[in-house]
């Protein structure tokens, strides 16, 4: 052997007690003659004091066991820890077998994100989502689930504003990405109220463009800026979850305020109501800076977030179709806007800024 095997103490207490009890309940009446030897080999080197400690009831091993010792233990017992595993495979850590990781790893999400990646997800394996795995084959399966996926930084006092404060605008900011973003009702195309009693009703340049975007949209006044919302006589989610990765950092702002800045990624997994159980997936970026002005100073809302700048990169929907819906594009069905000009990009790519490939068009995208 080139280097130590690392079986950990509870595997090997574990294993003494299901042995013990497998013998019982399984083996024949009459011992094979490999059995008896090797129960007596561990019978003789129990008495000892040759087995590592942690093999019944003693303490995990330490340090001052030597390398020799570990050897010769590990050397006996292999034969036997190798007849378990053929009926308590979970009794090793890892996959012995060299199969595909087990489900509960699988679904293991990232970290959250504390800073920006370096560069797109790794490409994954080749699969088609379904109406059971909507999310096989996209970066977004290990993503958080929903709202899970904002996570709030701890406040603290910036700009004269004391650690409160900073938290309320934090959790107004994670509210309206919820709202706007992953409520049910907004996705369904029904009016975001909660999103936008969140906003400031004296900033009227924005309040008024999505109220005019809601109720009339077209190319000038579009919702989608701001909300994502299907057409549900079109499209229907799959499930119940949206995956979301992304991050929110808050700074002292110009304004007497607090200057949040959320920078967030959304996977919709849908499929057509016409009965097709093709699966497609929408993913849209958004940026967003908010902030809260010291209402002593400035003329403002108390409580109401004032919206500095906004952004999105939405994929996998119609071009130039503003109609106040997403509409993404299904292989068994034909385009449903124009063809794209613009260059291909990963909408999983979170390591660009959005203005990149600005003003080249609608382009195409590299996968869903």
């Amino acid at each position: 052997m080139s280097e130590d095997p690392k079986i950990p103490d509870d595997v090997w207490a574990q294993f003494a007690r299901d042995t013990e009890r497998d013998i019982r309940d399984s083996a024949p009446k009459e011992p094979s003659a490999r059995a008896r030897e090797v129960t007596e080999r561990l019978r003789r080197q129990e008495a000892r004091g040759e087995l590592p400690e942690g093999w019944r009831t003693g303490p995990a091993w330490q340090q001052k066991k030597s390398r020799r010792g570990l050897w010769s233990v590990l050397a006996v017992t292999a034969a036997v820890v190798a007849a378990v595993v053929a009926v308590k495979p979970s009794l090793v850590p890892g996959d012995p077998f060299g199969g595909e990781t087990s489900s509960e790893a699988a679904s293991t999400p990232l970290p959250q994100e504390t800073a920006a990646p370096t560069a797109a997800p790794s490409a994954e394996p080749s699969r088609i989502p379904t109406l059971d795995d909507p999310f096989a084959g996209s970066p977004a399966k290990l993503w958080a689930d929903g709202a899970a996926g904002i996570a709030v930084p701890k406040a603290k006092a910036v700009g004269g504003r004391s650690a409160a404060k900073v938290e309320q605008v934090l959790e107004l900011t994670k509210k309206l990405l919820v709202e706007s973003n992953l409520d049910p009702a907004t996705l369904r195309g029904e009016r975001p109220a909660a999103a936008l009693d969140v906003l400031d009703p004296l900033q009227k340049d924005v309040r008024g463009l999505l109220e005019t975007g809601l109720r009339k949209p077209d190319e000038k006044h579009d919702p989608l800026w701001m909300f994502s919302r299907f057409d549900p006589e079109e499209v229907r989610p799959v499930g119940d979850v949206v995956k979301t990765r992304g991050r929110m950092t808050f700074k002292a702002g110009e304004h007497a305020s607090v200057a949040v800045h959320a920078d967030y990624t959304f996977v919709y997994p849908v499929v057509q109501t016409n009965g097709s159980t093709e699966v497609t997936r929408t993913i849209i970026r958004r940026i967003l800076d908010v902030e809260i002005s010291d209402p002593a100073k400035y003329q403002v809302t108390p409580g109401k977030l004032t919206v500095v700048n906004w952004d999105q990169d939405i994929n996998n929907s119609a071009c130039e179709r503003y109609d106040g819906f997403l509409h993404p594009s299904f292989s068994s069905s034909g385009p449903t806007g124009p063809d794209p000009t613009g260059p291909t990009s990963d909408p999983y790519d979170r390591s660009k800024p959005l203005d990149a490939d600005r003003d080249k068009g609608c382009g195409t995208v590299s996968r869903v």
